[in-house]
């Protein structure tokens, strides 16, 4: 159980604002006069002047003493008190200044309050989002300057006092978006005795898990006694008030969701998928090493390397026509192409290579469809055949739109033995996380095609066969790992 405190410096700078039992005065603060007994604390810090030895500068140091989780940090506040000193994280910052102002006038300063990482301006909210990660600050005063060329010219911390009416409005509308418990009353009768967040993009158009399926697991997760609650990329400072993380967002390492995870890690909740399964299943020229090393059956692989193409001369001999090429971290059949032929290959090589220095040959095992094997806590837990889309050999095509091809949900039991060894077997070195395995069943044996990490649960698919109850064991399975972090 969490809560959150905002600490004002008088309650008339709360005046604009709906009254909550949340926002309590430093002195209040001071004085331990807050509701206490939750896990976890988070202060968000509003008093009106942040310099050093201030109230607002002594409100940050005393919840880092009592172990609250506070926006501002110090170190926060100590970096934003000298140009010299924030300068030092703005290096990579200058592609983004640039791209947002490259029509604006350059006779005139820029200034934006950014509110939790908004501006209210598109064309700055990159930017904006960018320095609130490093600079965690409700209210950041920002001043941008052309001097041959846009720079990020002075950050200040503000207090929401002196704002004015349409500032107070997107103040109050960024708080209830970063922190959405803070207009409720404190929920005494709460049952749940963890807390755990999924994380999910509203945009992403082929999701991990669809709006009926995430409804699924936060009903599942409450019926367990854990209060689930669905966040966004924007909630990475939010993290520290749970007990665990699962990511229900498209992974990759370049990727907020990879920097989710190793927060979230380094703050001690459980985490599903952890950052080594994300790191290990999103490359595929990782995963065919992995199973090089393991002796995990897999169709014959090769490793191209860009700088190298009379590689290409000698494949055909070693995997046979045709032959597929895949870049290293495609997901759903992207970045993955079929060479009928040598000059098809040296095509399609050429133009891969744009996107990556090293690709992927393998030789080609058509079958009608592809195994999906779901791997928990390194036993399967469910079983599904996708197959290929009409008139195509994988089961996604995409064009102007995605097309798959249908599917077949069956019990674990009724899959073939070298099926189920094979995907268990992949897993084994990467970790005890939640994988869905694809496998190609041929002369009944068992060839494993990858290890993806964030597998599919869709409403209806994956949860066909054994319905709620797969939910439930995800569920599961992540409590019991919360008790086990908590000692229980």
């Amino acid at each position: 159980m969490s809560q959150t405190l905002i600490v004002i410096d008088n309650r008339a700078d709360w005046a604009p604002y709906y009254p909550s039992e949340q926002v309590i005065t430093f002195a209040d603060y001071l004085g331990g006069h807050y509701p206490s007994g939750a896990a976890r604390t988070r202060v968000i810090n509003l008093s009106r002047s942040f310099g050093y030895l201030s109230q607002g500068y002594y409100c940050s140091l005393l919840a880092e003493a009592r172990g609250h989780r506070v926006i501002p940090s110090v170190r926060t506040l100590n970096d934003l008190s000298k140009r010299s000193l924030y300068r030092i994280h703005l290096d990579d910052f200058s592609q983004r200044v640039y791209k947002a102002l490259k029509d604006a006038d350059t006779s005139r300063d820029i200034p934006l309050l950014s509110f939790f990482g908004h501006t209210g301006d598109p064309r700055y909210d990159e930017l904006a989002q960018k320095l609130f990660e490093v600079f965690p600050c409700p209210i950041l005063e920002i001043t941008l300057r052309y001097r041959k060329q846009w720079e990020i010219a002075s950050l200040r911390p503000r207090s929401p006092k002196g704002l004015g009416d349409a500032e107070e409005s997107s103040f109050a509308e960024a708080l209830d978006e970063f922190s959405r418990k803070v207009w409720r009353r404190q929920r005494e009768q709460k049952s749940a005795r963890y807390d755990l967040a999924v994380l999910v993009d509203p945009a992403e158009a082929l999701p991990p898990s669809d709006a009926k399926a995430l409804k699924h697991f936060v009903k599942a997760g409450r019926e367990l006694g854990v209060d689930v609650e669905l966040i966004t990329q924007r909630d990475y400072l939010r993290l520290p008030e749970y007990d665990g993380l699962f990511i229900r967002a498209t992974t990759n390492i370049d990727h907020y969701t990879y920097r989710f995870a190793k927060k979230a890690e380094s703050e001690g909740l459980v985490v599903i998928d952890d950052s080594n399964s994300i790191l290990r299943c999103t490359n595929k020229i990782y995963l065919a090493d992995l199973f090089r090393t393991h002796k995990v059956p897999s169709p014959k692989t090769v490793v191209l390397y860009k700088d190298q193409p009379g590689q290409l001369d000698e494949l055909g001999e070693k995997l046979g026509y045709p032959i597929v090429v895949k870049i290293p971290d495609g997901a759903f059949s992207k970045g993955v192409e079929k060479a009928a032929d040598p000059g098809e290959l040296k095509t399609i090589c050429k133009r891969l290579f744009q996107h990556s220095t090293l690709l992927l040959a393998q030789e080609f095992l058509y079958t009608d469809f592809d195994w999906r094997i779901g791997i928990l806590d390194r036993k399967p837990l469910y079983a599904c055949r996708y197959y290929m889309v009409k008139d195509h050999w994988q089961i996604y095509r995409h064009g102007q739109k995605t097309d798959s091809g249908g599917f077949d949900t069956l019990p674990t039991f009724e899959v073939p033995p070298a099926v189920l060894e094979a995907a268990v077997r992949a897993t084994r070195p990467i970790g005890d996380g939640f994988y869905g395995v694809d496998v190609k069943e041929s002369q009944g044996k068992g060839f494993v095609i990858e290890v993806n990490d964030n597998p599919s649960i869709d409403s209806g698919v994956e949860d066909r066969y054994l319905g709620t109850e797969l939910y439930r064991m995800i569920m599961s399975t992540l409590l019991k790992r919360m008790e086990a972090k908590r000692g229980h």
